[in-house]
């Protein structure tokens, strides 16, 4: 099938009206009329519901916007690695939790650089779900995330074992802050301590909790590497006689997609992993 029809069909899904995408993809209204006809008589089905407000797209346009986003990305992905710069075989692309950016996958992109230099290197940073679907879709080879989602299909190995302690500013250990690290934390802190978690101030950012309790007190779970230099440092301290609670790094990839040379690449994350990096976030 024409890459063009599917990238029209998706273009006027987000534009809400032909005449946006056309003037998006900078062609006349006329042809991306022809070419979701010509989709439509090719799928057999009528994909989207036209009216004066735009277009919406029918039940099986619905089902059909997760092949579409697929064929898209599969051909622009074919397009970028036959583009590849002078003196380099290949491309790796590779994914991580917005949280792991950081010694983590800046760590990894460097050990790709000084290691496998004939190897080009694509970095995104996300939430786990956008990566998970990347990662299906053929748009990325790997990811690091904490939550790995064990779907069929997928490799799914833990590389680094971190946990999560609770802190407090030594200077003004309130209020309560409560970072919302995931289910799987959530469910060891609901077990672990009787008193609710709901708190005055509450984060699904890490690093934006850990900044607020720097800058103006507070105390609440955050990961050991993390806060281990502002311990050092006098800035923050331990919360005697408190849990802590498993925060683990997985590499994830699908199985039978990994080459040589991808192979060599979660070596060196694996070497990282045990190295004593300085964590910022």
């Amino acid at each position: 099938m024409d890459i063009e029809l599917a990238r029209t069909f998706l273009e006027i899904m987000s534009a809400g009206s032909f005449l946006e995408a056309s003037e998006r993809l900078h062609v006349t209204q006329t042809t991306v009329t022809a070419r979701i006809n010509s989709l439509e008589d090719k799928l057999g089905h009528r994909l989207f519901v036209r009216n004066r407000s735009g277009a919406r797209l029918t039940a099986e346009g619905e089902r059909f916007v997760d092949y579409a986003t697929l064929l898209v990305q599969t051909w622009d992905r074919a397009r970028t690695e036959m583009k590849l710069p002078s003196g380099l075989d290949t491309r790796i692309c590779m994914g991580c939790e917005t949280s792991l950016w950081n010694p983590v996958a800046v760590n990894w992109v460097m050990w790709v650089q000084n290691h496998i230099p004939t190897v080009a290197l694509h970095s995104e940073v996300g939430d786990v779900d956008n990566l998970i679907e990347r990662l299906g879709a053929g748009a990325l080879d790997a990811i690091i995330v904490h939550r790995p989602n064990y779907y069929s299909g997928y490799v799914v190995e833990q590389v680094m074992e971190e946990k999560l302690i609770h802190v407090q500013n030594v200077s003004q250990p309130k209020p309560n802050l409560f970072v919302d690290w995931g289910p799987e934390f959530r469910a060891q802190y609901d077990a672990a301590l009787p008193q609710p978690r709901q708190s005055t101030y509450s984060f699904s950012l890490g690093p934006m909790a850990l900044q607020v309790m720097l800058q103006g007190g507070g105390n609440g779970y955050f990961r050991t590497r993390v806060v281990k230099q502002y311990i050092e440092r006098g800035i923050l301290e331990r919360v005697p006689e408190t849990p802590e609670f498993t925060h683990p790094v997985y590499l994830v990839y699908r199985k039978g997609k990994s080459s040589d040379v991808l192979q060599l690449a979660f070596s060196g994350l694996r070497t990282l992993a045990h190295e004593d990096a300085r964590w910022l976030l």
